[in-house]
């Protein structure tokens, strides 16, 4: 298969993009912002995740960041706000809540 040149992707128009949602090169959803239009946001109760990972496991956008073999945060770039980790979660350590809200102070 012939690899695409896209090192002009910016500059290109409308009928210069490949028909047929072509994706010009693998591996590259990492490149691009895909979060900009979620409605809620997963946020962690540190206190009750036991760090079993299914969140990791389950997140269709590779947006829970694990690290040392537990859970550290969410890459929010990548995150749709789907709620397939709050709702995975065993230990309901994982609320979904509206974007744009203030989170509330952990005591």
């Amino acid at each position: 298969m012939a690899k695409w040149d896209i090192s002009r992707i910016d500059e290109w128009k409308g009928d210069e993009f490949p028909l047929g949602a072509c994706i010009p090169e693998s591996g590259n959803s990492r490149d691009y912002v895909t979060g900009g239009w979620r409605s809620e946001r997963p946020v962690r109760d540190d206190a009750k995740c036991t760090q079993c990972l299914i969140c990791w496991i389950m997140c269709p956008d590779s947006a829970v960041v694990a690290a040392g073999e537990k859970v550290v945060d969410f890459k929010l770039d990548h995150c749709k706000g789907c709620g397939v980790c709050a709702n995975e979660c065993p230990a309901d350590a994982i609320t979904m809540v509206p974007e744009g809200c203030e989170l509330p102070e952990v005591k």
